[in-house]
């Protein structure tokens, strides 16, 4: 029971965590943080899509959120290395970012859906959900959901951290719509489980743009 409780107090300080840096390093292009616990400190990896605005002018940006994780999250020692994303589309934040911009910017839901889930397992992914919340159509039309999914994507277990997770929030002008992406990365391996080759895509997503 102490280890379980340990377990989901971890979680709830990354999410903290996660949230705060998401929305200091914005311009940074922030995806998603690792973090590894030693005897000697806490090592944080911020993954982005442009380094230099979270290293700063001299390293200033960068020692100014190690102070902060320290002081509001009560992080001991934390130590921030910045790793850059190497594929924007196989990152579930960047992605999911991506699907609230173009909906605010009054993309079809379906058409677009289609077309970044295909782009995403064109990419490599070996699972991808997609789940789509809220008014996806003319102000008139109930809220609704769409899901899509690909491949493999664990629900339960401690394998669901096996598959990155980000959840975002789009504001068109019809009303708000929740968005969650979640990306198995090629190569995952999942204990006791063989993945023995890809599943085919439905012909309405294999024909998507």
């Amino acid at each position: 029971m102490v280890v379980e409780r340990k377990f989901i107090s971890d979680s709830i300080v990354k999410d903290e965590i996660t949230k705060y840096l998401a929305q200091k390093l914005s311009r940074a292009g922030f995806s998603r943080i690792d973090i590894q616990k030693t005897p000697m400190l806490t090592r944080i990896t911020v993954h982005v899509t442009n380094p230099g605005k979270v290293i700063g002018r001299g390293g200033e940006t960068i020692k100014q959120l190690t102070t902060s994780l320290k002081e509001k999250f009560d992080v001991e020692e934390p130590q921030i290395n910045v790793a850059e994303v190497q594929n924007p589309m196989l990152e579930p934040r960047l992605v999911a970012k991506y699907i609230a911009n173009a909906l605010e910017r009054g993309a079809r839901a379906r058409s677009l859906l289609h077309g970044v889930l295909k782009e995403i397992v064109d990419n490599g992914a070996m699972g991808v959900e997609i789940i789509a919340t809220g008014k996806l159509a003319a102000k008139s039309a109930q809220a609704r959901s769409m899901k899509l999914m690909y491949g493999y994507i664990p629900k339960a277990g401690y394998v669901v951290k096996l598959a990155n997770e980000a959840h975002v929030a789009s504001y068109p002008k019809y009303g708000a719509i929740g968005i969650t992406v979640r990306i198995v990365q090629p190569g995952t391996i999942f204990p006791g489980r063989e993945i023995k080759k890809a599943v085919a895509l439905p012909k309405s997503i294999e024909g998507a743009s």
